[in-house]
């Protein structure tokens, strides 16, 4: 389960572009923090505190204590060249709340793929997949067994074991995370052979 972070933040005076300016001058990332039915909070946050916490790879699907508010990470706004955060979006949560979270998907034992013993390629289809889950309960990642998979199979979500208190947030379609595919090489081979066996029938 991710674990629970934590981050200071202040109360902003004013909102706008040119407050918002003067904040990010002094190292400070303006915020805001919405839902559970109450007004929302403008804040500001410490760039650098954030940006430790963005380094951990599982911000948006773990439960960050804003002040002593529960809250889930819902957006960061980067500026385009620099990569610096300009503005977060918190949602309050309570503790036991139904939450949608994008959770990383992470794949284990290639050794026991057919298909990747014999060259092919993961073509990953889906980083991550987003879960319905209790607020306390996120889970770190989602683990995807590579174990009997072959060149040309695919992994859908059906054949992945979610963690306990998990669902799928798209239940409409069985969708797919990844695919094994063959190398470039043994495409090509597969390629040249299909021409020449067209030529013999042509001939």
């Amino acid at each position: 389960m991710s674990d629970q972070l934590t981050l200071s933040a202040e109360a902003r005076d004013r909102a706008g572009k040119g407050a918002s300016r003067a904040l990010r001058r002094e190292g400070r990332v303006p915020a805001v923090i919405y839902g559970n039915n109450e007004e929302p909070t403008i804040v500001h946050v410490e760039e650098k505190a954030l940006v430790k916490l963005l380094g951990t790879g599982h911000f948006f699907n773990s439960v960050v204590m804003v002040n002593g508010v529960r809250t889930l990470p819902k957006d960061v706004a980067f500026h385009p060249v620099t990569d610096r955060p300009l503005h977060v979006d918190f949602l309050r949560v309570s503790e036991h709340a139904t939450v949608h979270v994008n959770v990383p998907v992470l794949f284990k034992n290639e050794e026991a793929s057919p298909g990747l013993k014999r060259g092919g390629v993961l073509n990953i289809v889906r980083h991550e997949v987003e879960l319905i889950v209790d607020a306390a309960e996120i889970p770190d990642d989602v683990v995807v067994d590579l174990t009997g998979f072959d060149v040309g199979d695919s992994i859908h979500i059906s054949a992945v074991t979610l963690p306990k208190g998990a669902k799928s947030a798209i239940e409409d379609r069985d969708f797919t995370i990844a695919t094994i595919v063959a190398p470039s090489a043994l495409k090509s081979q597969e390629g040249d052979n299909e021409t020449a066996a067209e030529g013999e029938a042509e001939a």
